[in-house]
């Protein structure tokens, strides 16, 4: 029998049998010693998942099956990326199940709050619990507020990265960028931030190319500007162990406010842009 519990709240559900009066149902707690708490790797920024990390300070090992996130700043819930996939976490051990977000509601203000709804699996069969979700480094609500801001966006007009021609060593590549009016808003594109991993081939140290494209409501004419990049660093395991060096800064201007989304290149160019990095700094294949 599955119940379902809010963890330190005073809410008890009352199971309901034909035919019989309603009696009282078990109120399972989330085990002492175990803590919940979301987190997001660089690796999981592009995909836009996150990471429920569980740790298990009893002394036996604990089984969870179900994984979802409930808040109020998201279209519905958010489930495990790998759906029924079940989680032993060892006695003493952690274990960090990836979750994949759903849509942002941007009716929600920014500063919400996750709970976690985990799935405990056991003997006798599963017990569902709820618990509050910390989110120690904040990074949901700017998540929540760029991709809001993105959205805002797209009234206006598209920004997506269309293409890239790589270069020889020494020489500069060419990253595409097109911004595309819908004709119904207006808004202003006005620079793109170098990453980790890619610079701009531009005299002195500015972090930022601008870009400077202007969206007018009635306007429908793409827009394509050569974005001309080199590598920021040249050691090797930068490309190995790149998770965001591929997923640029974007500053924009929404009724003369300013404010910044965040651009993938998307998975094909990301696979291009590091094996150019690679030959132009002379240890690809």
């Amino acid at each position: 029998m599955r119940t379902r519990v809010v963890v330190g709240g005073a809410l008890v559900l009352l199971a309901a049998l034909s035919g019989c009066a309603a009696m009282p149902a078990p109120t399972p707690t989330l085990p002492s010693r175990v803590a919940v708490e979301l987190q997001q790797l660089r690796s999981d920024v592009a995909a836009r998942q996150v990471e429920v990390h569980l740790t298990n300070g009893t002394d036996a090992p604990l089984t969870v099956g179900e994984v979802r996130i409930d808040d109020p700043r998201f279209d519905g819930p958010s489930s495990r990326a790998i759906a029924d996939r079940v989680s032993t976490i060892p006695a003493g051990g952690t274990v960090d199940v990836r979750v994949q977000l759903a849509a942002v509601d941007c009716d929600a203000p920014h500063d919400g709050t996750a709970t976690v709804v985990l799935e405990l699996v056991g003997d006798d069969g599963t017990t569902e619990v709820e618990a509050s979700a910390p989110d120690p480094v904040g990074f949901l609500a700017p998540l929540h507020a760029r991709e809001c801001l993105q959205e805002q966006l797209t009234q206006a007009a598209t920004v997506d990265f269309t293409g890239f021609s790589a270069s020889p060593p020494g020489e500069p590549a060419s990253l595409e960028l097109t911004v595309t009016p819908t004709g119904s808003g207006s808004a202003t594109v006005t620079g793109i931030e170098r990453t980790n991993l890619i610079d701009f081939a531009v005299p002195g140290d500015d972090e930022v190319y601008p870009l400077d494209v202007d969206v007018s409501a009635g306007d429908t004419e793409p827009v394509v500007i050569e974005v001309p990049l080199v590598p920021f660093r040249c050691d090797p395991h930068a490309v190995q162990e790149d998770k965001r060096g591929t997923i640029f800064d974007v500053e924009i201007a929404l009724d003369g406010e300013p404010g910044e989304i965040e651009l993938f290149v998307g998975d094909e160019l990301r696979g291009r842009i590091l094996t150019w990095v690679g030959q132009w700094c002379g240890f690809g294949g």
